[in-house]
């Protein structure tokens, strides 16, 4: 006879779940290091725990996760109101082009949809994300704020209002259009060409950059083919001659990453539309860029 298969362990039950919890993390903290900080404190409560009695492993994980990111989340909240510009998400880069994770990055990772996240609370942020993202039942959710599953049903429903009217809408138009579309942007704006820009950018385009407290960068959203093709051909213009340039893949996304003299100086990444481009994000703040491993030669 053949011997029963073994039931697997705590490790084992616990990696099978990693990608979940990170993206749940990720999503909500908008931060690479403070994700994988949860996720580990969620390993070593689900070590210590007598995980064997949980009937839904993936839930009791998420619920945890989601209490050790909501707690982060609450903690930062003022920081980032008076943060110096625009607060974007930490990037996640990659160089090569899975599309296995294509398909599952292109829409709730990108960082239009976390920028646009900012909107929201952290108890808002926290149940839309767990609802409306990853599909959690309601009385996951309720567990997880530490509301009723009425008041739950309340807080979704207001939050997708918030959203909805300009959440970023899935065009996907291959990776080639991707890549022409990249590609005659670079070329435009090193080359000070404000009308080809323009024939690229989406009219209510809007570019946002983050350079923390050490680097310069809008203070504000720039709004507006007009306004944006200025901005992006003037800063460009200036420093072509020492910037390397690369395609990567930004949050799941069309983007780049350039290098200074061999530093890292910059991601972008671009929302494309019917129109154009949508949105671009760039992210200068040198503590952004330090967890990013795959960087370009």
């Amino acid at each position: 006879m053949s011997e029963p298969p073994r039931p697997p362990d705590a490790t084992e039950v616990f990696e099978a779940n990693r990608h979940h919890l990170f993206g749940v993390a990720y999503r909500m903290l908008g931060s690479v290091a403070e994700a994988e900080d949860a996720v580990q404190e969620a390993w070593l409560r689900w070590s210590a725990a007598e995980w064997e009695g949980v009937r839904n492993p993936r839930g009791w994980l998420t619920t945890v996760v989601g209490r050790l990111a909501l707690d982060r989340l609450r903690s930062a909240q003022h920081r980032r109101e008076t943060y110096v510009g625009p607060w974007l998400p930490e990037p996640l880069v990659r160089l090569d082009d899975d599309p296995a994770d294509h398909a599952e990055l292109a829409d709730t990772l990108s960082l239009a949809f976390l920028t646009m996240l900012e909107r929201l609370d952290p108890v808002e942020r926290a149940a839309f994300l767990l609802r409306e993202v990853f599909g959690h039942g309601y009385d996951e959710v309720a567990r997880t704020v530490d509301r009723s599953e009425t008041a739950c049903r309340q807080i979704v429903h207001r939050a997708k209002e918030r959203l909805d009217p300009d959440r970023p809408v899935r065009f996907d138009p291959g990776p080639d259009e991707e890549r022409r579309l990249v590609d005659s942007f670079l070329a435009a704006a090193l080359g000070g060409d404000v009308d080809g820009l323009h024939g690229l950018l989406a009219e209510d385009v809007v570019a946002w950059s983050d350079g923390g407290p050490n680097r310069r960068a809008a203070r504000n959203p720039i709004i507006g083919r007009d306004r944006v093709g200025i901005f992006i051909t003037g800063i460009a213009g200036r420093r072509a001659d020492d910037l390397a340039i690369a395609h990567v893949r930004v949050n799941g996304g069309p983007g780049i990453a350039v290098t200074e003299g061999g530093a890292p100086l910059m991601v972008m990444s671009f929302q494309l539309s019917p129109t154009g481009i949508q949105s671009i994000h760039a992210v200068l703040a040198p503590e952004k860029l330090a967890g990013i491993t795959e960087w370009p030669t």
